[in-house]
Parts: structure tokens; sequence; C-alpha cells
């Protein structure tokens, strides 16, 4: 594990691999271990570059504060990848990390040679969907009660209630013991997540990715990701889209081969 002082703050992160870097944002609960399933193929071919935002393991924090924001997260992997001073450089996300990436490659497209999206977390606006409203979702409330289990002590029922959400009811009692603490290990930040000020999706933000782009989704997801994704890659010009038979919305730890393979196709054409 390595640190780099960003924006004031001391981000981790996990370097594996010689080659073209590829920068990579986890999800909501995740951290660096995140990729732990693809760390080793995608590190043969490329400079493999793990964070962990500000908040995530290995801190341990409590909850407290106010710069859990979206904002400061986007302007914290914007500063990361300046400050690496590699030049333009692949940048992947999951989930909410795809969110972060979306920003980034929006915001500083100078920064990025291709962007991967798997599963990209978020809410559509009505220019890209027409049946939008302001009123939170169903998918967010059951996360705000996620939030509050945890919030009252409760950490193993509030992270079961999240996973179970993304990955089906029981979803949480078939997964294994490693991941699972991985999810333990961030509960808190799912707190800080719930005031964090993420703005919808609009078709004009999508319109205006010009970084060559590949959304990867899990066959068997369900809720409203794959929705998302669909919705972005019908208007970011020019993208691919990969999905992966039999997996969720861990599509890389489900099915580790096949989602480097894809990605590193991605990456290697011209």
């Amino acid at each position: 594990m390595q640190t780099l002082n960003v924006n004031g703050y001391d981000m981790a992160y996990l370097e594996v691999g010689k080659g073209p870097p590829l920068v990579c944002v986890h999800g909501t609960l995740g951290d660096f271990r995140t990729w732990s399933a693809v760390l080793g193929p995608l590190s043969r071919a490329r400079r493999v570059i793990a964070v962990s935002l500000r908040h995530f393991f290995p801190e341990r924090w409590d909850g407290v504060g106010d710069d859990y924001l979206m904002a400061q997260h986007v302007a914290d992997v914007i500063e990361f990848i300046d400050r690496l001073n590699l030049g333009p450089v692949d940048l992947m996300g999951h989930s909410r990390g795809g969110h972060i990436a979306f920003r980034v490659a929006e915001q500083r497209p100078e920064l990025l040679r291709k962007l991967i999206l798997a599963e990209p977390g978020g809410e559509l606006d009505p220019s890209l969907d027409p049946h939008a409203n302001s009123a939170p979702s169903p998918r967010a409330m059951r996360f705000v009660g996620a939030a509050e289990k945890i919030r009252n002590g409760d950490i193993e029922g509030g992270v079961a209630a999240f996973f179970d959400v993304i990955e089906g009811d029981g979803a949480w009692k078939r997964l294994p013991a490693a991941p699972k603490q991985q999810l333990r290990d961030n509960a808190f930040t799912l707190l800080g997540q719930m005031g964090e000020n993420r703005q919808p999706y609009k078709r004009f933000e999508a319109e205006s990715i010009k970084t060559p782009t590949l959304f990867v989704g899990g066959a068997a997801t369900q809720g409203t990701l794959p929705e998302v994704l669909r919705a972005l890659a019908a208007h970011v010009a020019g993208a691919k889209t990969a999905m992966i038979a039999g997996a969720g919305h861990w599509m890389f730890e489900q099915a580790p081969q096949e989602f480097c393979r894809i990605v590193l196709e991605f990456l290697d054409a011209n």
C-alpha cells in the first residue's frame, strides 16, 4: 500500500504491474481491495493503480464530517491522476466509482485515454428517463433504511440490507466471508453517502463524453442499474457495451477471466 496526498488527504492505493496506467475506482462500501480478483490478469499487461477514496479502508471513519461528497471524491480522483504525472491514463470505475469516473471524463477529458464504466451508479434525470421525478426512488429509500440500521449500531443488518438491494433478497447470506468483511470495514461510509449530493445523469452530460468508453454489465444484475447503463451507453458517442452472462453487479468477482478479457481487448484496440 502507498499513499499520495490529494487535496489535503492521504489517499491510499495499491499499484501492481507494468505498462500503460489503469486507474481503478471502487464503488459503495468498497476500497482498493474491491479489484483483488482481477489484479493478477490485468497487471500482466497494465500498471494497475487501485485507489481507496476519502474515508474508506484503510481509514477507520466514524461517519462524522462534511467532506463525504460526490464532488469531493471527483475532485480527489482528478487531483490523484494529476499528481501521478503519467500523462493520460485509462480510468475504470465500478458502481458509485463509475459515477465518479463519468464525472472525471466530463470535467477533465484531457486526463484520460479510455474510460471503462462497470454498471455506473446513480439516477437518470427526465432527459434520459421520461418517467424520472424528483422524489427518491424505492431503491434509494431502501439504501436510506440500510444506513439507518448502521447509524443505530446494526452494522451487519445495514450492510446486508444494502447488498440485498443490489444483488437480490438473500444474497448476503450466500456471499463468502472475505467480501462480507470488506463491506463491513466500510459500513460507516454509507452514512456519508446519504448526504453526498450526487446529481442525476443528464442527456447533455452523456453526449459531452468524447473519451472512448466501454460499458460493462452483468447480465443477471437486477433493479435499475441495467437501465442506467443502457441510457448512458445510448448517448455516449461511439460507446461499446459488453454484458457478462451469469454475472451480477460485482461481475469482476463473479467472472474475473471474462471481465479481464473484455477490458483488455477494449484497452488494446486502436
